[in-house]
């Protein structure tokens, strides 16, 4: 882990997405933060430990889902599959898929396998998993203020992690979608699909893979904006991140809106021309329940600090 010392900066940007606004100042203590997002070696260290079971891995009680269609009540997960051709960007379901069978050790579905990637993140994970794992590593989960904080390397009010060009000197600088989403993956970055942590340059904290990789979670819930924080009211727009289809599937009587939790960073999927999202003000609110082929996450700790 790396000390992130405590400080005050400025959280969100005026000039990308609205769900960015508006900015403001926040204090963070200082703390403890995973260097790199859980990977899948470490993930399966802890379910060998504990036997934990993850929700892509359950089967769906079909009374807590009554509207659900009976083939989405079987253990499964998001896959993301490009499609052959351009296609229009209003339908997400386009290039992703419910997949029976995917799961953190199954990330393309039955058949796959996480051989080689053992220092990956881990995927297919959903809040619940990334609780599970937290405790049993002795750490939390962080808010979206300390991811923020940390995201940024003291960089206050940079566009991007490392500063403000995106590609300083010609050499990318995070795991991301070059072309055009969702068929066309140049792959100048070097990475098709998601990348060993640390393959790209580290922040100013140490901490690698705060943009692109893998979204990552946060113990917030998401609200529209910063100005409607602690609100669970629907994100301004998602347009990087599946529905689940068993939540999606349930008529809520009370008219509410499922509470869904601020994920940070982007990943190896966020396009310009779709998803400018890899950037440290850059925010996507998700069900606690769904998990995808590109959201992860990583721990923080509240021990004291170095004197």
């Amino acid at each position: 882990m790396a000390w992130i010392p405590g400080g005050t900066f400025w959280m969100g940007s005026e000039d990308f997405y609205p769900e960015e606004r508006p900015v403001h100042q926040v204090h963070v203590d200082g703390f403890w933060m995973d260097i790199h997002p859980v990977t899948v070696a470490e993930f399966r260290r802890f379910v060998k430990d504990t036997g934990h079971v993850t929700v892509a891995e359950t089967t769906p009680d079909a009374a807590d889902y009554p509207d659900a269609d009976p083939a989405d009540l079987v253990p499964g997960s998001l896959v993301f599959t490009p499609p052959p051709g351009p296609v229009s960007l209003d339908d997400y379901r386009r290039w992703w898929s419910w997949t029976p069978g995917a799961d953190w050790r199954h990330p393309e579905g039955p058949g796959s396998n996480v051989g080689g990637r053992e220092r990956h993140p881990v995927t297919h994970v959903a809040y619940s998993d990334a609780l599970a794992y937290a405790g049993w590593a002795g750490k939390e989960l962080p808010t979206e203020a300390q991811w923020e904080f940390a995201a940024r390397g003291g960089l206050d009010r940079a566009t991007y992690v490392w500063g403000d060009v995106f590609t300083p000197g010609g050499r990318h600088q995070a795991n991301t979608w070059q072309g055009s989403f969702p068929w066309q993956n140049l792959v100048d970055d070097g990475f098709p699909g998601t990348s060993p942590v640390g393959s790209f340059r580290p922040n100013g904290y140490g901490l690698v893979d705060m943009a692109g990789n893998v979204w990552q979670w946060t113990t917030d819930y998401h609200s529209a904006d910063h100005g409607a924080s602690g609100r669970n009211v629907a994100p301004a727009s998602a347009c990087c991140i599946p529905r689940n289809p068993r939540v999606e599937a349930v008529v809520r009587r009370d008219g509410e809106t499922y509470p869904r939790r601020v994920i940070k960073g982007g990943s190896h999927l966020c396009a310009p021309n779709y998803c400018l999202r890899y950037r440290p003000a850059a925010r996507q609110g998700d069900t606690e329940e769904t998990s995808t082929c590109h959201i992860g996450f990583r721990c923080i700790s509240l021990e004291p600090g170095p004197d």
